[in-house]
């Protein structure tokens, strides 16, 4: 092989990259490989092996040498079904944090994005880097959302993107349905997206608010309780025509036919599904109780897949967590989170050895 030649010692001149992107820090995530990985919000368990066989076979009996639906229309209709939804109203990505970022140019550059604090980094990443308006205002001491605080700001800023997000990221919080329709009837001229990444471990669903008005969207993904997020597929539910708009953003043939293939299977045998989001809670709950009487270490109420554990020292504590071959996700440098640790509801073995290492921290 030809050696490669350096790039110059000197300093380069990148002036043709965007200050604010050369201003944002990467997507904080740094892969560790231990034998409990409890970091990622993830599904413990891969798509059923059955499951897997069959879409397999899906993938191999279609072409590869032709370009997938413009938009994934096919799969949009699958969609549609099972949510009973219009079809004219989904909108697909590979993977939701790929509609975060179009809908913040839909709506947020040159305009508004407004969120809480502390909230999904991905809306504040993509935020800053497309050079919004960024607006966030503090969660509540018990992580509600602050509705006086968000209608303010509704009315102090021109309208652009608000996320309310439920159940909350990284707190796994539900607000009372009150509270987020007051919010969402305030942002009227505003993108409204209810992100419900997590619903299914929490039991609520959004999507009749949504049908209430044009300009709002419920997003979801495959990736958590559906247990593909190694496929990477997102979507929205929203209206035809703010659907309309947004899908001029989203790059053609964007939906492989490999992909395209395990999503059909997924939709019509949706039974796993709910089975692992029963056995999430039943988990979350025997964590909770557990640890309820550890003399350091608090398990904050969720209705996600994740939990915040609350400690005196979130690096002492990570690194005990690790020293047990446990991976979890620190956020003491989220505002409100001194001392927090973001820990994913596992298989029972890998809760069992969270409770262990945690009873063992002293």
């Amino acid at each position: 092989m030809t050696p490669q030649t350096p790039f110059p010692a000197r300093v380069p001149d990148l002036s043709g990259v965007r200050g604010a992107v050369r201003e944002v820090p990467a997507y904080p995530f740094t892969p560790i490989d231990v034998p409990h990985k409890l970091d990622q919000n993830e599904n413990p368990y891969d798509f059923p092996a059955d499951l897997k066989r069959l879409a397999t076979e899906r993938m191999l009996a279609r072409p590869w040498n032709r370009y997938p639906d413009l938009h994934a229309e096919t799969l949009a209709a699958r969609i549609a079904a099972f949510e009973d939804w219009d079809p004219a109203g989904v909108v697909l990505t590979p993977g939701s944090n790929l509609l975060i970022k179009l809908l913040t140019e839909l709506g947020g550059i040159g305009q508004t994005v407004l969120t809480v604090s502390p909230t999904f980094s991905v809306y504040t990443l993509e935020a800053q880097m497309l050079g919004a308006n960024l607006v966030q205002v503090p969660l509540n001491p018990d992580f509600s959302l602050p509705v006086e605080g968000l209608k303010a700001a509704l009315r102090d800023n021109p309208p652009g993107v608000l996320y309310v997000t439920q159940p909350h990221a990284p707190t796994g919080f539900v607000d009372a349905q009150a509270a987020v329709r007051e919010l969402v009837e305030a942002a009227d001229g505003w993108v409204v997206v209810l992100d419900e990444a997590y619903y299914q471990y929490s039991g609520t669903d959004s999507r009749p608010l949504v049908r209430e008005g044009a300009n709002r969207l419920s997003l979801r993904t495959f990736s958590k309780a559906w247990g593909l997020a190694g496929i990477r597929l997102g979507y929205a539910l929203t209206s035809p025509t703010l659907a309309e708009h947004l899908r001029k953003l989203v790059p053609a043939f964007n939906i492989g036919v490999l992909a395209e293939a395990a999503l059909e299977v997924a939709l019509e045998n949706p039974g796993y599904v709910q089975e692992r989001a029963q056995e999430v809670r039943r988990e979350r709950g025997r964590i909770q109780a557990a640890l309820q009487d550890h003399p350091l270490w608090q398990v904050l109420p969720s209705q996600a897949n994740f939990y915040l554990l609350r400690t005196p020292d979130a690096e002492a504590a990570y690194r005990h967590l690790l020293d047990h071959g446990i991976v979890v996700r620190r956020q003491d440098r989220l505002p409100g989170l001194t001392g927090c640790l973001r820990v994913a509801v596992g298989t029972p073995a890998e809760n069992d050895a969270l409770i262990a290492a945690a009873r063992a921290f002293r």
